[in-house]
């Protein structure tokens, strides 16, 4: 998806886990990423959605409904959650989003 005037908001999304809180580390990971054991239609990770873009660790550029929903999933996890919009033009964007997927962990 790339970004038009009729394209939601997009959003850059941060989050952190204290270290202390490892299982809450560990599902916000599943959160996100997905997990090997259970099947992508079962529950599909927030990196596989339209729009979404990894820029690094703990990182995204997210259309605004979706970064809505996934800072309160982590927030419900323990984990906190920063957000901001941005303004990105649809070359630009695209540009990370294509560097993203030669790069998004597994």
């Amino acid at each position: 998806m790339s970004p038009t005037d009729t394209s939601p908001c997009l959003v850059l999304l941060s989050y952190d886990v204290t270290k202390a809180n490892r299982s809450a580390a560990s599902r916000v990971a599943h959160l996100i990423y997905g997990r090997a054991d259970v099947r992508v239609s079962e529950t599909r990770p927030f990196i596989q959605r339209a729009g979404v873009v990894w820029i690094g660790q703990s990182v995204f550029v997210v259309p605004e409904p979706d970064a809505r929903e996934l800072a309160e999933k982590l927030r419900g996890l323990g984990a906190i959650v920063t957000m901001a919009p941005i303004a990105v033009d649809a070359i630009r964007f695209e540009a990370f989003r294509r560097r993203a997927l030669g790069r998004r962990p597994a």
